[in-house]
């Protein structure tokens, strides 16, 4: 059951991190430690504590354990409250990734985006040389690495968005990066027979962040909203981190690569003008909408994992509460309207 409204950040920690049957049955099949690295981002606090609750409801023990930088140590002390283990670790760092414990299950959301434009050597060290480094030193382990949609064009909103059998032509360097990390991940996967899946995700919203939090604080701040980038997919953070732990069983060599996203090309102006309506707000716009967007199809995911527990009308009415109330938004914006790929 899901509750009418999150009035806090520990109920929203709560309701991001619950495991679905899914990701219960793969607690349940694939034995052993489960790595998650780069977990001390935006998604990988809640998918370590999912990981958790769901092992220990599966009734198998097994160690759950983030690496990350930490450098907000009280990510790594939130952490360690849901019973995951910590440790820091800079992945760039020579003979880093050597160092880390085996693990049968390694789920990597090491990624470099924010910032690429002005630092293109180390978007490249993150997204492509760090990448190569975890898949030849878990060649053997079961293997789960975050990409983005990124690696596709813009698209025609009139076709629903681009297919993981479409050609690869990113915008920006920062697309072309994580074609890179695709490319590496499959020549190891291939060399070493590793089972290997490739979530491209494209976008995890909660009430803090995402591209559905970015928009009500528009709303509600009466900002002017550029329509060029008209139209966005939007997936709950819990349903794609759940979506991420169950491809751990459909893993293969070479990889499984699938699209993670709503099922709705969703209408930046149509959600404003809702958000508008429930904060008593009138939206304001600038430009008007492009034929063409950065869209995913994520018919795949939809047949594999099943359709989202959170839709989406759900979310607008948790975060338009959430935001009018105050609640604590972490000012990192998506820069989901840029059309250029530059970051």
């Amino acid at each position: 059951m899901l509750p009418d409204l999150i009035p806090t950040a520990d109920v929203l920690e709560e309701v991001l991190s619950r495991p679905t049957p899914a990701v219960l049955d793969v607690m349940r099949a694939l034995p052993g430690d489960l790595l998650v690295l780069g977990a001390g981002g935006k998604m990988g606090p809640s998918l370590c504590r999912m990981a958790r609750r769901a092992a220990e409801a599966a009734g198998m023990r097994r160690r759950i354990i983030a690496v990350s930088r930490f450098s907000q140590p009280r990510i790594a002390e939130q952490l360690q409250s849901w019973d995951v283990e910590t440790l820091p670790c800079d992945l760039l760092q020579a003979g880093a990734v050597d160092r880390l414990p085996e693990a049968p299950l390694v789920v990597s959301m090491l990624g470099y985006k924010f910032g690429t434009q002005d630092h293109g050597a180390h978007t490249w060290a993150v997204n492509v040389w760090a990448a190569g480094l975890i898949a030849q030193r878990y060649r053997r382990s079961r293997l789960v690495f975050f990409s983005t949609g990124n690696v596709y064009p813009l698209s025609p909103v009139s076709l629903g968005g681009s297919l993981e059998s479409d050609p690869l032509s990113p915008v920006g360097e920062y697309g072309a990066s994580a074609v890179g990390r695709e490319r590496i991940v499959e020549y190891f996967s291939r060399c070493h027979d590793t089972p290997v899946s490739i979530v491209r995700l494209n976008y995890a919203q909660e009430l803090r962040y995402g591209i559905l939090a970015d928009l009500a604080q528009s709303v509600l701040q009466e900002r002017p909203i550029d329509l060029t980038m008209g139209h966005f997919n939007a997936i709950w953070q819990g349903d794609a981190n759940a979506a991420a732990l169950a491809s751990l069983a459909h893993a293969t060599s070479p990889p499984f690569v699938f699209n993670l996203a709503g099922p709705e090309t969703l209408s930046v102006r149509q959600v404003c003008q809702q958000f508008g309506r429930i904060m008593g707000r009138t939206p304001r716009f600038t430009g008007s909408e492009a034929p063409d967007a950065l869209l995913s199809n994520s018919q795949l995911a939809m047949r594999v994992f099943g359709y989202p527990t959170v839709p989406v009308q759900q979310m607008i009415h948790w975060i338009a509460h959430w935001v009018q109330q105050g609640g604590e938004y972490l000012g990192r914006p998506t820069h989901y309207e840029v059309r250029d790929g530059r970051f």
